[in-house]
């Protein structure tokens, strides 16, 4: 069962993703949050597997509240989890289609990004895939992150190959793989590891690289390329 929280100002929003999470098989509402500032202790409270966050709420916005989970996360992992638990996955939920939105949130650690007109069943599905700790974008926001690669890193590149560097070669290749949008059985298939293996690979490179998520290594791995 996917444990979900939900975080958004809007009583009828949080209303009706609720009653269409519920009609999805092994999918659960474990709780709901009206302001980003109650996201840590709704975490706490309810040790969600994904988190459902809009951005724009009145006290603490859900960036704010999702760079919280990421440094609470790194600083002290289980202060705001129950024992035994992971960290949530969060997607960031909203009405802004904005390129730069999609960016931020992915450097603050989000999992995923979609418009709150996005077909219910691509929302159960973003679920889904947040919780197997895959991507769960929007096209729009799919191709923001395309046009991020494409645009050129300017000095973010040495930076990121500075990082890059803390890996070695079996994880560089790894994230080499994720970047290309690769899921671990395909990365496995190509490298010639179990899915297993895979997930070790990546889990290291994460740690080394204080990141929350495949997508915030794919973004690194497109910085460090060398652009024509």
């Amino acid at each position: 069962m996917i444990r979900v929280l939900l975080a958004d100002d809007d009583p009828l929003v949080r209303t009706g993703l609720k009653l269409m999470l519920r009609g999805a098989d092994g999918i659960e509402v474990v709780g709901e949050a009206a302001d980003g500032s109650q996201v840590a202790p709704a975490v706490r409270e309810h040790a969600p597997d994904v988190v459902l966050m809009d951005i724009r709420m009145p006290v603490m916005d859900g960036l704010s509240a999702t760079r919280a989970l990421h440094r609470a996360g790194s600083a002290a992992p289980q202060d705001h989890l129950r024992a035994g638990s992971a960290a949530p996955q969060v997607i960031v939920l909203t009405t802004f289609d904005e390129h730069a939105l999609v960016l931020e949130a992915m450097r603050a650690g989000a999992a995923g990004y979609l418009v709150k007109h996005a077909a219910p069943e691509d929302i159960v599905e973003a679920v889904r895939r947040a919780a197997r700790g895959e991507p769960a974008l929007s096209p729009s926001a799919a191709r923001a992150l395309v046009e991020h690669a494409a645009a050129g890193p300017g000095d973010r590149s040495e930076r990121a190959r500075q990082q890059l560097a803390q890996l070695t070669e079996r994880e560089r290749e790894v994230a080499a793989a994720v970047a290309e949008g690769l899921s671990n059985t395909e990365i496995g298939a190509r490298l010639h590891l179990s899915v297993g293996t895979v997930k070790t690979h990546l889990s290291s490179a994460l740690t080394k690289l204080d990141l929350d998520n495949r997508v915030q290594l794919a973004l690194l791995t497109h910085d460090a390329r060398p652009q024509p």
